[in-house]
């Protein structure tokens, strides 16, 4: 599913959500990406928990330099998809769709990759009910002070990951830091 077109560009942008570890994180991972023109960073609801939130980001991208199947590969190598942990439900585990096509394609790069891991993937594909942006104090979490202890901390190894993982997808000007 389209959502507009930047007549200026010329650019058709898609939007999907991911969700599995702190919304701070995995803004960070997806700003730092080729092709992404918004991470939207807050809580994601689906309709099969009633509309239960849990923490995730909306990206808008342009899937000409980076397709769907990338994204979702950089979303289950930068967050602990084959892990059940406590925390599961503020940090469900999800690739939240805004199309059965989207859908589709979102399960079939799941089962394409799952020869990667060795545990099962336990990443969901689920339809996005609501969103709720974060507060403005919180958004651009990273970027706005890489210099903090939970930015050094927990982001920073997961940019490392990015980095090593998938060097070809990252705007390197990004994250010349690391």
């Amino acid at each position: 599913m389209y959502f507009g077109c930047n007549t200026k560009l010329n650019k058709v942008m898609e939007k999907i959500g991911f969700g599995g570890s702190c919304h701070w994180c995995t803004e960070a991972i997806f700003q730092s990406l080729r092709g992404i023109s918004l991470v939207e960073q807050g809580w994601i609801a689906s309709d099969e928990n009633n509309a239960a939130y849990s923490e995730a980001v909306i990206v808008t991208y342009d899937p000409a330099p980076i397709s769907l199947a990338t994204l979702i590969a950089i979303h289950l190598y930068t967050h602990s998809c084959t892990s059940v942990h406590t925390m599961r439900s503020k940090y469900r585990s999800a690739i939240y769709t805004v199309s059965d096509e989207q859908a589709l394609q979102s399960r079939q790069t799941l089962k394409m990759l799952q020869q990667e891991f060795s545990e099962p993937i336990i990443t969901k594909v689920i339809p996005l009910a609501a969103f709720k942006l974060n507060e403005a104090n919180y958004l651009n979490y990273y970027y706005s002070d890489p210099q903090k202890p939970f930015c050094k901390n927990i982001i920073n190894p997961k940019l490392a990951i990015l980095l090593k993982q998938f060097k070809n997808e990252v705007d390197s000007s990004k994250l010349a830091l690391l």
